[in-house]
């Protein structure tokens, strides 16, 4: 089908783009369009933000093993109704992702499902255990794109030594959210006055930046490139400074939560709010917020870990940490761009960490408006609002610490690969 989208305000960061014009689709693909272009579907744009797909950089769908807390035909419908046109899941499913017939597997019922692009991540290790390395080739074949623990800690340094060598051989990325395996190991919120007061245990800044210190070293001994995943604090932000500076080649992303959100936030133990890293302080959240602007953070993530009711309304110690966040990725990055009071270009630069910025890390063909690539478009209007309710959401997982908030910046339409996917009219 051919697609003319008129009168948006097209914002590609990728080739410099923020202009009002037409944008062209033809046989699933940008196209260059012109006097001879022949639409199918002439889609009226006017007052609203023509941009690149959304791809988001961890959001997890709980398939296979955990379908009682999401399933990915809840989770692909989360992710069209945010705008997020490709995502990266991380491996920690059940079972996990560390043999190519369940890659294989994810990759084939996503394709039927027929939203957004599904990129899985395979595990670094056996089962995620931290001790027999997995066959990463084979994973690569099967469609991985980058091997991860999630949550899950190795031990012993020469597994992970071991690990980036065999990466560095074969040009992998590894993927490592840096938490120290001992400490603060078990915590549930940023150490500090606030959870001394709440009675709750800490999870210490030096967890971050002592894991960075490990990685960093590894990264000289091996050349490894490594992404670094969901930072939180103001001390980890230095040290990846510094290691970029050297010529590291690292690369780092923020979950959306810790943008706007601090430790105070947690108010009287609402387990939305507790969340993997923990919400730390105001002083770290400022820090992100710079980091973004300073481009020491590359990305921005949703984060997206939908939890169930069993799991979430407990008491904030006991409950599962994770929130919902394929459907606020857009309006929060948005909101920060507003608060940076720095205009158009700001706008330009907040979309650029949720498109073209994330599919640089993750090597993906996507994120960009230029012609001859994939047809992955969302159209948004930046001044609508509406209210974050359980309802307004598609994911399965209702728990956000955002619930109740007013937001602006509501996606109208998603395109993936050329088909209209998602439309607030109702159409496709």
């Amino acid at each position: 089908m051919n697609i003319q989208i008129k009168n948006g305000r097209v914002i590609d960061p990728a080739n410099g783009v923020d202009a009002v014009q037409d944008l062209f689709i033809a046989d699933g693909k940008i196209a260059a369009g012109g006097a001879g272009f022949q639409a199918d579907q002439v889609i009226d744009a006017n007052g609203l933000v023509v941009a690149p797909g959304l791809v988001d950089l961890s959001a997890r769908l709980r398939e296979p093993g955990y379908e009682y807390k999401a399933t990915l035909e809840s989770e692909l419908r989360a992710a069209m109704q945010g705008g997020v046109t490709s995502l990266v899941c991380p491996p920690d499913t059940d079972p996990v992702l560390d043999e190519p017939g369940l890659v294989e597997m994810l990759k084939h019922r996503a394709r039927i499902v027929d939203g957004a692009n599904v990129h899985p991540l395979g595990a670094l290790t056996v089962g995620l255990k931290g001790q027999a390395l997995t066959e990463m080739a084979e994973l690569t074949e099967a469609g991985c794109i980058g091997f991860a623990q999630a949550e899950e800690p190795i031990l012993d340094t020469t597994v992970l030594q071991r690990a980036m060598q065999y990466a560095k051989t074969f040009g992998y990325t590894v993927w490592l959210r840096p938490q120290d395996p001992h400490i603060g190991r078990g915590g549930v919120a940023h150490s500090g006055p606030l959870a001394s007061r709440l009675g709750l245990s800490g999870v210490p800044v030096m967890s971050e930046t002592i894991a960075l210190h490990t990685i960093f070293e590894l990264m000289r001994a091996t050349g490894a490139r490594v992404h670094l995943c969901r930072i939180s604090s103001a001390a980890g932000l230095e040290l990846i400074r510094a290691a970029k500076k050297e010529g590291l080649p690292v690369s780092a992303d923020v979950g959306v939560h810790h943008l706007h959100m601090t430790d105070a936030d947690i108010g009287f133990f609402d387990s939305n709010a507790r969340l993997t890293p923990p919400l730390r302080s105001a002083r770290d959240r400022d820090a992100i917020r710079a980091a973004l602007v300073d481009g020491t953070v590359d990305a921005v993530c949703s984060d997206h870990t939908p939890v169930d009711d069993d799991e979430k309304l407990l008491p904030f110690g006991e409950a599962s940490p994770g929130a919902t966040g394929l459907e606020l990725l857009l309006a929060l990055t948005l909101k920060w761009a507003q608060e940076q009071q720095g205009g158009p270009q700001t706008l330009s630069q907040a979309i650029a960490k949720v498109t073209f910025e994330a599919a640089r890390i993750a090597g993906l063909p996507a994120g960009t408006l230029t012609v001859g690539a994939a047809a992955d478009v969302v159209l948004f209007d930046p001044d609508a609002r509406w209210t974050v309710e359980s309802r307004a959401l598609a994911s399965q997982g209702k728990h956000t610490p955002f619930l109740g908030y007013e937001l602006a910046g509501q996606v109208q339409a998603t395109i993936v690969r050329g088909r209209v996917a998602y439309s607030r009219t109702g159409q496709r």
